[in-house]
C-alpha cells in the first residue's frame, strides 16, 4: 500500500504518531507548527524541524545556493512566529554530493546567515554527510511566554479568519518557472520571506489560533478546524492577491485564487480572532485581510464563491 492510498502526508503522520506522549514536559507534541515544551516559570520552549530535498523543494536549475540557504531558515522561523514565539538557536544537518563545490557552500551559508541575522537566530550546531542528492535540514528552537502561546486548537466559533499580506505568490512563481518564464515575480518562490517576529507577537496578543501558510490557505484553515473541532467558511472574493500574481496565473491558464488556496510557501500567517478585537489589532498592525469565519463543526469546512458553497480541497501534499 502506497502513502497516497491512505490519504497522503498528513494521514501518514497521524498513523505513525497516534500514540500520545506521556512525558509531562511536553505541552504540545505532533499537530502544530512547533512542539511545545515546559521551559521556565514564564516561558515555553518551541522546537521545529524543516527538511528541503533537491529536485523537490528546490532545484539547482533555478535556485542559487544563497536562495536555498535563505529559504531554509525562513521556513523554520515562520513556524516559530506562528506560535507567537521568538526564534533563537538553529542546528543544520546537510547531505552533500561529491560534486558540491566549496564556493557553493559559501553562498549557501551566506543566505542562511542573512536570514538568521534578520531574525536574531544563532546557528550553533549540526551534522554534515554525503549523499546522491543534496538534502538540507534545519532544527530551530525558540521561546514564547505562557500567555502568548498560540496553537491551532484555540479557534472558537464566531472567530473571524484573517491572513497577513497576500497569497499565491510562491505558487505563481513556481508555475512561471516551470513554463520557462523568468520574471521578477518568480523571486517570491525562489526566495520567500516570512513575517517578522514583532508582527507575530502583536497578532498573538489579540488572536486565538494561528498557523503559517506552508501548504495553502485551504489546507491551513483545515488544520485549524481539525485541531479546534470546528468548521469554517472561506470567502473566495476576499482572498488577497497581488496584481502580478493574477497576471502570472493568467499566463499559465490558471486562477490565482487556486494558487492561494492550494499552493504554498507564502509563509504568511493565518489567524482567528474575535470580531471585537479586530480594531484594536489594526491600531498596531494592519497588514491583514478578513477572509472568512470559524463555524460550529457540524457546518463543515467550505468555500463560498459567487453565492455557492464549494468544498475546500486539500492543499499541497508531498505524496499526493
Amino acid at each position: 500500500m502506497k502513502i497516497a492510498d491512505i490519504g497522503g502526508e498528513f494521514a501518514l503522520i497521524k498513523r505513525l504518531t497516534r500514540k500520545a506522549c506521556a512525558d509531562p514536559v511536553v505541552v504540545k507534541g505532533v499537530g502544530d507548527d512547533c512542539a511545545v515544551l515546559k521551559y521556565t516559570d514564564i516561558s515555553y520552549l518551541l522546537v521545529t524541524v524543516d527538511m528541503m530535498v533537491e529536485n523537490d523543494h528546490f532545484t539547482l536549475e533555478w535556485h542559487s545556493p544563497y536562495q536555498i540557504g535563505y529559504k531554509l531558515m525562513e521556513a523554520n522561523v515562520s513556524d516559530i512566529i506562528a506560535m507567537g514565539g521568538t526564534p533563537h538557536w538553529a542546528f543544520l544537518s546537510i547531505a552533500l554530493t561529491p560534486a558540491t563545490e566549496v564556493e557553493f557552500m559559501d553562498e549557501f551559508y551566506r543566505g542562511l546567515y542573512a536570514s538568521a541575522e534578520s531574525h536574531g537566530v544563532h546557528l550553533i550546531g549540526g551534522d554534515t554527510t554525503h549523499g546522491a542528492i543534496m538534502v538540507v535540514n534545519l532544527a530551530l528552537l525558540g521561546a514564547v511566554e505562557h500567555d502568548a502561546l498560540r496553537l491551532r486548537s484555540m479557534a472558537v466559533p464566531g472567530d473571524l479568519i484573517c491572513v497577513t499580506g497576500t497569497l499565491g505568490r510562491s505558487e505563481a512563481g513556481l508555475r512561471l518557472l516551470k513554463q520557462g518564464l523568468r520574471e521578477s515575480s518568480v523571486n517570491s518562490h525562489l526566495q520567500p520571506r516570512c513575517r517578522r517576529v514583532w508582527e507575530g507577537r502583536i497578532i498573538a496578543h489579540f488572536c486565538h489560533a494561528m498557523i503559517d501558510v506552508s501548504d495553502g490557505l485551504g489546507s491551513e484553515v483545515r488544520h485549524i478546524c481539525e485541531e479546534s473541532g470546528t468548521g469554517a467558511c472561506i470567502d473566495w472574493e476576499k482572498i488577497p492577491l497581488l496584481p502580478e500574481t493574477v497576471a502570472a496565473a493568467a499566463k499559465v491558464s490558471a486562477d490565482a485564487h487556486d494558487f492561494a488556496l492550494y499552493g504554498g510557501e507564502d509563509f504568511e500567517l493565518v489567524f482567528t480572532i474575535a470580531p471585537e478585537n479586530i480594531d484594536a489589532l489594526r491600531d498596531q498592525f494592519s497588514d491583514f485581510t478578513v477572509v472568512g469565519e470559524i463555524l460550529p463543526a457540524e457546518e463543515g469546512i467550505y468555500l463560498m464563491r459567487d453565492g455557492q458553497r464549494q468544498d475546500v480541497k486539500k492543499g499541497f501534499d508531498h505524496f499526493a
